[in-house]
């Protein structure tokens, strides 16, 4: 049986996965004009938001959000490179290793 801090960082990895899943819909559905990618983006930012409320019991409401905010604006920059074609930058990445620092330094603070 997961603890709850286990649990609750369990609900924010999914959270975030939801997130940058739903944030990457975005580029398809054309401004929701295409429903598949429209239904996408509705069901992914849904279950984000649900997870991430969930993980909230369990993580402090800042920790979580620096998390979920961080983790996601890193992922989408990784996607956007790996799917999309979009430039990665070697700004970009600094940026990527400094939102990782920044979330460790907050933990173990």
């Amino acid at each position: 049986m997961l603890s709850v801090s286990k649990t609750a960082f369990f609900y924010l990895f999914i959270a975030i996965i939801s997130e940058v899943f739903a944030t990457s819909a975005l580029k398809s559905c054309e401004g929701f004009t295409k429903l598949r990618p429209s239904l996408a983006v509705i069901l992914g930012y849904t279950l984000s938001f649900w997870f991430f409320a969930k993980s909230l019991k369990g993580i402090s409401l800042g920790m979580a959000y620096a998390i979920w905010a961080g983790a996601g604006a890193s992922l989408i920059v990784i996607v956007g490179w790996a799917f999309y074609k979009q430039p990665m930058s070697a700004a970009s990445l600094l940026g990527i290793l400094l939102v990782i620092a920044g979330i460790i330094i907050m933990k173990i603070g």
